[in-house]
């Protein structure tokens, strides 16, 4: 018989947890996690849900933070305290491949390898107890498994410092006969975060851990089980759109608490078009009502998901979901179910990993800047973890909650009541839509969390650069339309971060990206009614403003231009700090303004610049280069013309002093519009025009 020992001496007295054998009481908790695995993909994504168990280190920095209160001075240092000090931050990387550690037997199975061990601390298959102790009234966890084979199951809990203790230990024998065991865990201790996982040790034979869960009891949720209906928007990506469909027509779970699915296409491409759209539209029967209409962007995308949601009246929450993300069908589940037992409604965003490096998290909560108005990550988190380097049980920064504005409308769950009083998007067409959105339910009263374990995999933005396209207009002035939406009164920040960002182009020699920075200023201050009536056809007239300028006409073939005199080699001195690097950057722009340098005329470009070394550094003295575009796909020949560098300088100045001066004024005509409400998006999707078959 399968035996349980009692929790191990080293977790705290005063924290309570129980280990037992299922008992009658399973009607009055309820599964909010299942662990699961990779069924395909494994070699790609294996570290975001089981790795190897090695030994923990925990930095001193971890354990006293004052040592954090003084830096390190290198010049003193020796050589052997320099690698004493790379020692101590090493990593320790697993001795196996995990084939030889583990094996996933199913989707919500693992069988660990005699004599192996494995951690279960991953992105995905750790229980965010931090977050749950925060949002909801949860005051204690039951972790529950079906166990077979021989081994110990172990049970540990951290805090928001990164520090962990064992919780609970379950020993198994059984080596004929799978049996269920569980344990549960009081939500002590965890103010400033802290995750709750557990670790499989196999003994002299395998042990197969099947069916994990974390479940909370059911007196906490705030209402009934929720529904939700998701929406999808899509424009010329109809694979990947109809990709989408599949994978969550094939989730039970998902489907059990689904209404149906928006799927709005505003492309030429189609997606009912495409051969297995009649097949995936037959399975999901009434879960799916397709939508055609005219191309309004993101945000006209999201919005009309968002309006039939409203108008059906019968789902608790809508899902914001890209067409091109690949999903984990589980982060839906537990974004619908957190926000069930959210202590007030609230808006459940998921993490975003980058498509081309499937370990790597772009972010996992985001802060908007008071000062500068742009985003930031969270408190304490950076941009870019990669948890195959950096797994989660050593990476204490990321044990410590993380709230946030907003969340990247990547995916995003919004409850019904939240659309009800504040509106739908902002019909900026692309970018800053999620972010007002955030701030504006944020001043409304209801919190954005974005929640560990709930994440998708999504194209990452080193492979863009908007700035360099037509999405240059729409990132400069929506940035700048939300600033007016949340900002009463001015700063003399933004005046300088107008500038900056002008001139930056200019150095850059990309004078499209100042001429539709002044067109963006110009359509702001036109007042919202003229932001609103445009939604559907600006994009035209952006991208005609952009025509006649060099960075605009790019070629496929390389040979379509004149060989450079030379390849641009980087050979950027660092600067000690980022003022410096400011002070730099100024200096060079002041070098452009003044300059004569001309290469308009020029027959042959001066340099070859690769697109990873496309930036105001690369560009000192020379009058044209061929430069690569930041997805790898075109070349373009940019050449200097300093005379237009500094008409486009000065009129830039005018209108951002211009914009300045009626900040105030523009400011209350953008917050009392009603341009993201019900009624205007629905006479929008019900005009004439938009009627497409």
């Amino acid at each position: 018989m399968p035996r349980t020992n009692a929790p191990k001496s080293t977790a705290p007295a005063t924290r309570s947890h129980r280990v037992r054998h299922a008992r009658g009481d399973a009607a009055q908790w309820q599964v909010i996690n299942r662990v699961v695995y990779p069924v395909l993909d494994q070699d790609l994504t294996m570290p975001l849900y089981a790795i190897e168990w090695t030994r923990p280190h925990m930095s001193e920095g971890t354990l006293d933070p004052h040592k954090d209160f003084v830096s390190l001075d290198f010049a003193q240092m020796t050589k052997t305290e320099f690698r004493e000090l790379l020692e101590d931050t090493a990593r320790t990387r697993p001795a196996d491949d995990a084939h030889a550690v583990f094996r996933v037997d199913g989707r919500t199975s693992l069988t660990v390898a005699s004599g192996r061990h494995v951690s279960l601390c991953t992105f995905f298959n750790a229980f965010p107890a931090g977050y749950w102790r925060r949002w909801t009234h949860v005051e204690s966890v039951r972790f529950g498994a079906r166990v077979r084979g021989r081994g110990t199951l172990m049970l540990f809990r951290s805090t928001g410092r990164g520090l962990f203790e064992p919780a609970a230990t379950i020993d198994v024998d059984a080596p004929n006969r799978a049996t269920h065991v569980h344990a549960d865990l009081a939500m002590t201790g965890l103010m400033d975060g802290g995750f709750f996982w557990f670790d499989a040790k196999a003994g002299d034979a395998e042990l197969t851990v099947e069916d994990a869960t974390w479940s909370v009891p059911v007196a906490a949720r705030r209402g009934d089980d929720g529904t939700l209906s998701i929406a999808i928007t899509t424009f010329n990506r109809a694979p990947y759109c109809l990709n989408q469909l599949k994978a969550i027509a094939a989730d039970a779970n998902v489907r059990g608490r689904l209404d149906t699915i928006y799927c709005t296409d505003q492309g030429t491409d189609l997606v009912r078009d495409q051969p297995d759209f009649a097949a995936v539209a037959k399975d999901l029967g009434d879960q799916l009502t397709y939508v055609r209409q005219r191309n309004m962007g993101g945000s006209g995308g999201f919005a009309r998901g968002m309006y039939e949601t409203v108008k059906a009246g019968k789902s608790d929450y809508t899902l914001l979901l890209d067409d091109d993300a690949i999903s984990e069908p589980e982060s839906i589940m537990r974004a619908v179910q957190f926000a069930d037992y959210c202590s007030r409604p609230t808006i459940v965003g998921g993490g975003m990993f980058h498509l081309d490096n499937r370990t790597m998290l772009y972010t996992l909560g985001e802060r908007y800047n008071r000062a500068s108005y742009w985003t930031q990550p969270a408190a304490g988190l950076e941009y870019n973890h990669d948890f195959a380097t950096q797994p989660l049980r050593d990476s204490p920064k990321l044990h410590r909650r993380a709230d946030s504005d907003f969340n990247g409308w990547w995916m995003c769950l919004i409850p019904t009541v939240v659309m009800r009083e504040i509106g739908l998007a902002q019909p900026l067409f692309i970018k800053f839509d999620d972010i007002d959105y955030g701030l504006r339910a944020e001043e409304h009263g209801y919190h954005t969390v974005c929640l560990p374990g709930v994440a998708v995999w999504h194209q990452a933005w080193h492979a863009k650069d908007p700035s360099r396209t037509w999405e240059g207009y729409y990132l400069y002035r929506n940035h700048w339309i939300c600033s007016l939406l949340h900002c009463d009164k001015p700063s003399w920040h933004f005046l300088y971060g107008m500038l900056f960002d002008d001139a930056k182009a200019g150095v850059e020699l990309v004078y499209s990206a100042m001429h539709l920075h002044h067109l963006a200023l110009r359509d702001i201050m036109r007042g919202p009614d003229y932001i609103a009536d445009t939604l559907a056809t600006k994009l035209g007239d952006v991208r005609k403003a952009r025509e006649g300028f060099p960075d605009s006409a790019t070629a496929r073939d390389r040979d379509d231009f004149p060989a450079p005199k030379a390849e641009y080699i980087a050979n950027v001195k660092p600067r000690p700090s980022m003022i410096d690097v400011r002070l730099h950057a100024m200096k060079t722009i002041a070098k452009a303004f003044v300059s004569r340098g001309n290469g308009m005329r020029d027959t042959q470009p001066d340099l070859l610049i690769p697109s990873r070394d496309a930036s105001w550094p690369a560009y000192a003295g020379v009058n044209s280069a061929v430069v690569t575009s930041p997805d790898g796909d075109s070349v373009a020949w940019l050449r200097r013309d300093s005379t237009l560098y500094r008409q486009q300088t000065m009129r830039g100045l005018f209108l951002a002093k211009e914009l300045l001066k009626r900040w105030e004024r523009l400011a209350k005509e953008y917050q009392s519009s009603d341009m993201a409400s019900f009624e205007a998006w629905g006479k929008v999707f019900e005009s004439p025009e938009n009627q497409l078959q």
